[in-house]
């Protein structure tokens, strides 16, 4: 019988197996951030464990409040920093040359295919997109993680989705992956991998792939995978360029992690791409969604564009050829956050932040903040977010709010109606 993705890593990382279906896995990466790592460090700390078993392999960030708003996040952040400088962890990404952690590991060219990574944060599967297995953890198992480099993960089972068709113009992967948990419900996936495939998503860039295996997660998936392939070894090129001799060669390496014909799979579900078309959530879960068509002239208060889910520049891009030479609606107020200074530069020098400013939009520097209602765009009670971001739990984005999760066009066509509304790119 052949294997998926997650079994071909998993058999490649296997120290031990001390029960049937558990693996204890040596890991390449272990990502880091201030808001979860800060408890394991302590813990350590107190148990007269302070060390690290790999200062190269472990890459930490702060992300979420910066620069920090209180004496509880600063305090986080220095002892992530003190932390750091401690161990000599050299990739350590400090206010102002920072970005969201699942934005800017990538972007440092610290996920390759094959590559088993924890972090103490949900939406870790974000690295699948590589052709990696990535999981968030809680704070027991990332302190193993940082003290010994293993992890234990169960056996994993994997749905595969296979993607018919391309994506219309006007539809992303936040439309498909928004459509898929629907259809799969936020517990459909719940301890499996999902393995995202076809031509729907071979043709996407990085940046879309990362979407689609960052939400992975809101089905409850362990881990979203898509299929390394020219794509990814063109991304990953300016970092891997002295270990072959061509990105040929690379992808022949890469190639290794692709399943076999005859893996197992608990289930397949075919979707076609033609048939999507833009969506968003509604109420308070990830899967109560509906089409943006259906909730044409619901009123916002708020629009926000960034995150890790979709604060690319891809992302902002798209969005900014929405808001070009327009203004944002005078009852709602607009928010972009770039999700990594190098992503603000980038958008800079193409004059994406320029557009932006002009419409009216609050442009800020590179932070989680919003997304759970900790800084930078938190929501009063009773209004409306249209947002970019991958959680619409009731109290997500502040007490009492509600967020409406949709991709970065649909957003940015509701900033300029002050009410939901398709997207112009988007032709029925």
């Amino acid at each position: 019988m052949g294997k998926t993705v997650a079994q071909k890593i998993f058999d490649a990382h296997c120290k031990d197996t001390p029960a049937e279906g558990v693996f204890v896995l040596s890991l390449d990466r272990v990502f880091c951030h201030e808001i979860t790592t800060p408890i394991a460090i302590n813990d350590l700390v107190e148990k007269g464990k302070d060390r690290v078993y790999d200062a190269e392999k472990i890459k930490a960030v702060i992300d979420h409040v910066t620069p920090a708003k209180d004496s509880k996040t600063a305090l986080q952040g220095k002892t992530l920093r003190d932390w750091a400088r401690r161990h000599n962890i050299k990739d350590f990404f400090d206010i102002g040359r920072n970005g969201v952690c699942h934005a800017i590991f990538p972007e440092k060219g610290f996920v390759r295919p094959g590559y088993t990574i924890i972090m103490g944060d949900s939406h870790t599967c974000t690295h699948g997109a590589f052709g990696a297995f990535a999981a968030g953890v809680g704070t027991t198992d990332l302190e193993v993680g940082i003290l010994k480099g293993v992890c234990i993960m169960r056996e994993p089972k994997t749905i595969k989705i296979d993607v018919k068709g391309k994506l219309r113009n006007g539809v992303y992967a936040k439309d498909l992956i928004l459509t898929i948990i629907k259809l799969l419900t936020v517990n459909g996936a719940t301890d499996h991998v999902i393995e995202f495939a076809g031509e729907g998503v071979e043709v996407m860039g990085m940046d879309s792939r990362m979407t689609l295996c960052n939400m992975a997660i809101e089905a409850g998936a362990t881990c979203g995978i898509c299929y390394p392939d020219m794509v990814t070894v063109d991304y990953l090129w300016p970092f891997i360029k002295d270990e072959f001799t061509s990105k040929e060669a690379a992808l022949k390496e890469y190639s290794k992690w692709l399943p076999d014909a005859d893996a197992n799979y608990v289930k397949v579900i075919e979707i076609n791409a033609a048939e999507i078309e833009p969506v968003m959530t509604v109420n308070y879960k990830p899967d109560q969604v509906k089409t943006i068509r259906e909730m044409e002239g619901t009123k916002i208060d708020q629009i926000y564009i960034g995150s890790c889910t979709n604060g690319r520049i891809e992302d902002l891009r798209i969005a900014a050829e929405i808001v070009k030479g327009k203004t944002v609606h005078p009852m709602v107020r607009a928010i972009v956050s770039p999700a990594t200074c190098d992503i603000y530069r980038q958008a800079e020098d193409e004059g994406l932040i320029k557009i932006f400013a002009d419409a009216g939009f609050c442009v800020t520097n590179a932070t989680c903040g919003a997304c759970l209602g900790m800084s930078n765009g938190v929501l009063a009670e009773g209004e409306v977010c249209a947002s970019t971001t991958n959680r619409n739990f009731n109290g997500r984005m502040g007490k009492g709010g509600m967020v409406h999760l949709m991709s970065p066009a649909s957003a940015a066509s509701a900033a300029i109606a002050g009410e939901i509304k398709n997207s112009p790119l988007f032709k029925d």
